[in-house]
């Protein structure tokens, strides 16, 4: 698990960098640890999972460091951060949560800025199933996924969709939650949902059926970057931030389907 790999890494930080923090309950079984000034460990909303991932990488291979993350839902991982989860940088799926990690004292003010903009798709496994929104208007389907809206962005945009269309009140009895777009995603991949809203960046190029929901059927999904105060100190966190905002993630970010204009 990410968390054990993350308690391990800390302990090999010298006394100097060592700093104590309050263990919630959701960290109860693992150990206190530190890092070395040369790793950082971001948390990552769960829909920039597989750019992240191809970020990390070409990070890691331009500047030697070594990245450790975490991924979830933005509301999950914001609630770890209060918690005392010893994370260094933190790329949320909204612009709320990395301001207020500011303005409640996680993060450091002025390091925070839009890193990518996310397109939400309605999607389907099956072949010719989804064509536009006459797929939701028709109702012909047991269930439709979404990420939970009260943690995640990309929840909240599907229902202001659903909502725009007129027919959150009609659907709402089909909807399954999933605890973020990753999970929304599993329900269409498994067939436990027929139809589901879930991010651009996650689909393969081909396969399945799918609408990308247009810009004008919810607010935008800027997802916000910001560097916490456990990072100040850490060269690797300020380079990935650096690295993050550059052309090289620039360039896979919009491999994936994100905009990068704020």
């Amino acid at each position: 698990m990410i968390y054990d790999r993350l308690m391990k890494n800390r302990h090999r930080m010298t006394k100097r960098r060592r700093v104590a923090w309050a263990i919630p309950v959701l960290f109860a079984i693992l150990a206190s640890t530190t890092v070395r000034a040369d790793d950082v460990l971001i948390a990552v909303a769960a829909n920039f999972t597989t750019a992240a991932r191809e970020i990390v990488t070409r990070f890691e291979e331009a500047t030697g460091h070594k990245v450790l993350t975490s991924f979830g839902s933005t509301g999950q991982l914001y609630t770890q951060i209060t918690r005392g989860a010893p994370f260094e940088v933190f790329l949320a799926a909204d612009q709320a949560r990395p301001q207020k990690a500011v303005d409640d004292g996680f993060a450091l003010p002025g390091s925070r800025f839009t890193y990518a903009t996310g397109r939400i798709v309605l999607f389907s496994r099956q072949e010719g199933f989804v064509t536009d929104e006459t797929t939701l208007a028709s109702g012909q389907f047991r269930k439709i996924a979404i990420a939970n809206p009260a943690t995640a962005p990309y929840g909240a945009a599907a229902v202001e969709t659903l909502q725009s269309l007129g027919l959150y009140d009609a659907l709402s009895p089909k909807i399954v939650t999933g605890f973020n777009i990753a999970q929304a995603f599993q329900f269409v991949e498994t067939g436990n949902a027929e139809i589901g809203f879930v991010a651009l960046s996650q689909l393969p190029p081909h396969g399945g059926s799918r609408w990308l929901v247009p810009r004008n059927r919810h607010r935008p999904i800027h997802q916000d970057a910001v560097l916490l105060k456990r990072g100040a100190d850490n060269p690797a966190a300020r380079a990935f931030m650096a690295f993050l905002a550059g052309p090289v993630a620039g360039t896979i970010k919009e491999k994936y389907g994100y905009d990068t204009a704020e």
